[in-house]
C-alpha cells in the first residue's frame, strides 16, 4: 500500500473553539436534553423507510402508466438522497443514537443506496472530516480529469466548460461512486493514497452481498418487468435526482467563493502542522446555506448547517439551528469569519462561479 504523508493541525492558543464547545455543552445540560437524534429524526427515518418500498411496489407491480413508474423512480432517487442526509449520515457518524448498535443498524441505510459504510466513513469522517479542502487528502476534492476544485490541481482543457457539464456529471456520479469507485477502493484497501482499516469477514461479505442485490432489486427486477430499455430508464431516473441532490448539497459547503484550499505539495516538508488549529481551519474551508429555510433544515439533514456538522460531527442534525445562534456569537467575539449565502440560489451561483473559475487557464 502507498504510505503517504500527513500533517496536523496547529494548537496555537485560540480559545475560539474551547469558549463554543463549553457554550455548546452549557446549552444541552441547561435544556436537560441528549445531543443525539430526537423523535423528529426518527419520524424522517420511519417515513423514508415506508415511502421507499412503497413507491417501488407502485411503480412496479400496480398497473400505473409508463409515465407515472418513471416518476416514481424520480421519487424514489429524491427519497434516497433525503435517507443519505438524514438517516445514513447521522448514523456513520455515531450521532444518530447514544446506543452503537442502533448507530451500526442505521448506518447500514448505506447499503440500502448500493453504497458501503466501511469505506465511506474512512473517506468522509476521517479524510474529509479532518483535513478538509487540503488537495491531496481530501478525497472529496480528489484530483480529476473533468473536474477541477482548486488552483493546486493540475488544468485540463476540457475544465474551460466544466461549469456547463459539471451537472451532467453530478446526475451520474453515484452510479460511478458505486459500481466503479467502490470497487476501486475496496480492490485497493486505500482512499486517496491513504490506507483504509481493514475490513472483517462480516464487512467483506455485507459489501458483496449489499452490492448483488441493490443490482437484483434497481436493475434486473425492472428490467424484468418493464423490458430492457424502460428497465435501465429507471435505474438512470432514479440516479440522476439522487446525484444531482448528494453532488449538489455537498458542493455548496466547500466548493463556493471564500472557501479556503491547501495544497498538500505545497506544504514545506518539515512543516508537520497546518498554521490553524482545525476548528479555525473547518470555518476557514466550510458554508452553510439556507439556514432560515425549514424545508432545508428538513430535507438536507441539516447539511445546510455544514458548519455546525464540521465542528460537531458527533451531535445529531436535529440540534444545528440552536448550535448556529451559538456559533455565530462565539465566532464574532474571536474573529472569526463565519461564512453563509442566505439563499440555496445564492449558494448555488457561486459554487457555479467558482466552478467557472477554476476552469480558467491562467489560473493553471
Amino acid at each position: 500500500m502507498t504510505k503517504t504523508r500527513t500533517i496536523g493541525f496547529a494548537n496555537n492558543g485560540n480559545e475560539f473553539f474551547a469558549e463554543l464547545r463549553k457554550e455548546v455543552e452549557a446549552y444541552f445540560q441547561a435544556k436537560n436534553i441528549s445531543k443525539f437524534g430526537n423523535l423528529t429524526l426518527w419520524s424522517k427515518t420511519a417515513f423514508v423507510l415506508i415511502a421507499v418500498p412503497l413507491c417501488y411496489g407502485v411503480a412496479l407491480f400496480a398497473g400505473v402508466p409508463l409515465w407515472a413508474t418513471m416518476l416514481l423512480f424520480l421519487a424514489i432517487g429524491v427519497l434516497h438522497a433525503f435517507m443519505g442526509f438524514n438517516v445514513m449520515h447521522d448514523a456513520c457518524h455515531g450521532s444518530y443514537s447514544s446506543k452503537p448498535w442502533v448507530n451500526k443498524l442505521m448506518s447500514h441505510s448505506m447499503h440500502l443506496l448500493g453504497s458501503d459504510a466501511h469505506i465511506w466513513k474512512f473517506k468522509h469522517n476521517v479524510l474529509h472530516h479532518t483535513w478538509t479542502n487540503i488537495d491531496g487528502i481530501d478525497d472529496d476534492i480528489a484530483k480529476s480529469p473533468v473536474l477541477r476544485h482548486c488552483e493546486s490541481q493540475p488544468f485540463k482543457s476540457a475544465h474551460k466548460f466544466q461549469h456547463w457539464y459539471m451537472f451532467g456529471l453530478y446526475g451520474i456520479s453515484t452510479i460511478w461512486w458505486m459500481f466503479g469507485n467502490d470497487m476501486i477502493k475496496y480492490f485497493k484497501g486505500e482512499v486517496n493514497e491513504r490506507v483504509m482499516p481493514k475490513m472483517g469477514t462480516y464487512e467483506h461479505l455485507l459489501f458483496w452481498v449489499t452490492k448483488i442485490t441493490y443490482a437484483l432489486v434497481y436493475i434486473a427486477v425492472p428490467v424484468y418487468v418493464l423490458g430492457w430499455f424502460w428497465g435501465i430508464m429507471s435505474f438512470v431516473i432514479l440516479h440522476v435526482a439522487l446525484g444531482i441532490l448528494l453532488s449538489v448539497v455537498f458542493q455548496l459547503a466547500h466548493a463556493v467563493e471564500h472557501c479556503h484550499f491547501d495544497d498538500l505539495e505545497a506544504i514545506e516538508p518539515d512543516q508537520t502542522k497546518m498554521p490553524n488549529e482545525w476548528a479555525v481551519h473547518q470555518m476557514m474551508t466550510t458554508s452553510n446555506f439556507s439556514t432560515q429555510s425549514a424545508f432545508a433544515k428538513w430535507f438536507t439533514g441539516g447539511l445546510n448547517f455544514q458548519v455546525e456538522h464540521h465542528l460537531f460531527p458527533q451531535i445529531s442534525h436535529v440540534h444545528y439551528p440552536k448550535i448556529n445562534e451559538i456559533l455565530r456569537r462565539v465566532a464574532e467575539k474571536y474573529g472569526v469569519e463565519y461564512k453563509e449565502y442566505p439563499k440555496f440560489g445564492q449558494a448555488v451561483a457561486s459554487h457555479i462561479r467558482w466552478m467557472k473559475s477554476m476552469g480558467q487557464p491562467q489560473l493553471a
